[in-house]
């Protein structure tokens, strides 16, 4: 094995614990309400016991709340909107708007920045990451977001490309191969509310363990995180995870893994020893400042949700 991935890893590792030092600017003061993000594996009931969009509705305060929708991700907005205003309204909710950001010339408008600066949720659709981030990215809208985020402690939830974009690192696009092989997918910056963590969607559904393999080799200093379809995984900064739905959340971790990945090609099979996975089924929640460091049975687990709920740093 080549030693230099220690060196790659080292490097990655420097760079991001740098950009978790948050500043806020002048005459700003933090909340004293933990964010929360609502990270949704795609395909969520909408139907019948549409237990993750009641989840979010509890989290932003209840039928009162404001909740904001982003489309930005969709090439049918209006369709989108319909759907998910009706389903919400008949779950009691009073006050639900679209946010009319399509386009990047929006996320510059007043009007939509003080909308969003008046959320109690915000909730991203599905589509393209790489659509949506291309209208969000280092605009007053984005800085808004972070803004309600990080010192309101509102809940953002996302559902499929809307749950890409919570992480700094985010997947753009790649297909999950048959057998773990090098630089299968393509990153792009996402909005870094996760910031130590690739997340993944659709995961079970669409067989994407080998893709999240290939990215964890790229970036062996971030854990993965793979989603299933109407599964929701609750994250309260600092403090805990909770998965909801029907299926599971995988985390892969590979912080001690020693791979082959400077040693081949793009496309060649990939060899990763000492990676770590922790399967967690709907229902499951561990709270990191509930167990002692002494309690082995859950020591690995801990240490990467520690890891987890980390937050990003606060971009305003």
């Amino acid at each position: 094995m080549n030693p230099n991935f220690i060196t790659r890893r080292n490097f990655a590792q420097l760079s991001i614990a740098a950009g978790l030092f948050s500043f806020l600017p002048p005459g700003h003061t933090k909340s004293n309400v933990n964010g929360k993000l609502l990270i949704i594996g795609g395909a969520e009931d909408r139907q019948n016991e549409r237990v993750i969009l009641k989840k979010f509705i509890e989290l932003s305060g209840g039928n009162q709340a404001k909740l904001k929708f982003i489309l930005a991700a969709s090439s049918e907005p209006s369709s989108v909107w319909s759907s998910y205003s009706n389903v919400f309204k008949n779950l009691g909710a009073t006050n639900v708007e679209p946010i009319a950001l399509l386009s990047r010339e929006d996320a510059y408008n007043p009007d939509v920045v003080s909308n969003l600066l008046t959320a109690d949720g915000i909730f991203m659709t599905g589509g393209d990451q790489s659509r949506l981030m291309a209208e969000l990215w280092e605009t007053p809208a984005f800085r808004a977001i972070h803004q309600v985020f990080h010192l309101n402690g509102i809940c953002i939830a996302g559902t499929s490309a809307g749950a890409a974009v919570m992480s700094r690192q985010m997947i753009a696009q790649g297909q999950a191969p048959i057998i773990t092989q090098k630089d299968v997918v393509s990153f792009d910056i996402g909005l870094g509310l996760v910031s130590m963590a690739i997340i993944d969607q659709h995961f079970s559904q669409r067989r994407r363990l080998t893709r999240l393999l290939s990215a964890l080799a790229q970036r062996p200093d971030l854990l993965g995180v793979g989603i299933d379809e109407n599964t929701g995984l609750v994250i309260t900064v600092n403090e805990s995870i909770e998965v909801i739905g029907d299926g599971s959340v995988t985390i892969l971790d590979g912080r001690e893994m020693i791979s082959n990945y400077e040693e081949i090609e793009a496309k060649e099979k990939l060899e990763l020893l000492g990676v770590k996975m922790h399967l967690l089924p709907s229902g499951s929640s561990y709270n990191v400042n509930a167990y002692r460091e002494e309690e082995k049975r859950v020591a690995s687990l801990l240490n990467a949700i520690k890891y987890l709920v980390l937050p990003g740093p606060a971009r305003m």
